[in-house]
């Protein structure tokens, strides 16, 4: 069993963390979750739920032993140090101002610590970018992190898989993120894959 820190910011786009979240617990792969207080807004005008405390509207109760829920103020997380880094950290969605702490090395939250000690550690970072359009300085932000060894995965549903609802949609971007962790799924079919 591996150990992942999911990260949700108040990017638009919430579901993709929950979806991830359900994907890794059924595999009974271990994550602990950070959510920044805009994400939690966001959660809430999104999905009508404040925090992961709801599981069972989320879906997530059958996989809640596999879930550890931690405050983004909290310091006394295993995974801040660089003695204990994780599997991996994947901040998605991931808004602009979580890219520009990252990208400048600003740690003065949990989920901008964790990510900073990722970096640091040559463990994987995956960073799901979630705006539209894309300024100059996001852009510059984003090459800035990707040289420090981030991967960024714009939140950028395809088509060729055919999708016929949001769920196929969601189940993309989430899928590639399983794809970059190395974990199989079937979540989408890959091109042209029969």
């Amino acid at each position: 069993m591996s150990d992942y820190v999911i990260g949700i910011t108040g990017a638009s786009g919430s579901i993709y963390g929950v979806r991830l979240i359900q994907e890794l617990g059924l595999r009974k792969q271990k994550v602990n979750v950070v959510i920044t207080s805009a994400g939690k807004k966001v959660m809430h005008e999104e999905l009508q739920v404040s925090s992961l405390d709801q599981m069972d509207k989320l879906g997530l109760s059958e996989i809640s032993d596999q879930i550890k829920i931690w405050g983004n103020d909290d310091f006394n997380a295993p995974f801040m140090s660089g003695s204990n880094v994780p599997e991996a950290v994947i901040i998605i969605p991931c808004s602009m101002g979580k890219l520009a702490s990252v990208a400048n090395g600003i740690s003065g939250n949990l989920l901008e610590r964790i990510a900073d000690v990722a970096l640091k550690e040559k463990r994987q970072l995956i960073l799901v970018v979630r705006e539209t359009p894309l300024s100059l300085i996001h852009l510059e932000n984003m090459v800035k992190v990707a040289r420090a060894g981030a991967q960024i995965l714009p939140a950028m549903p395809a088509f060729y898989h055919y999708p016929k609802t949001v769920d196929d949609m969601i189940n993309f971007v989430v899928g590639k993120v399983l794809n970059l962790l190395r974990i199989e799924h079937n979540l989408f079919k890959g091109w042209r894959k029969e």
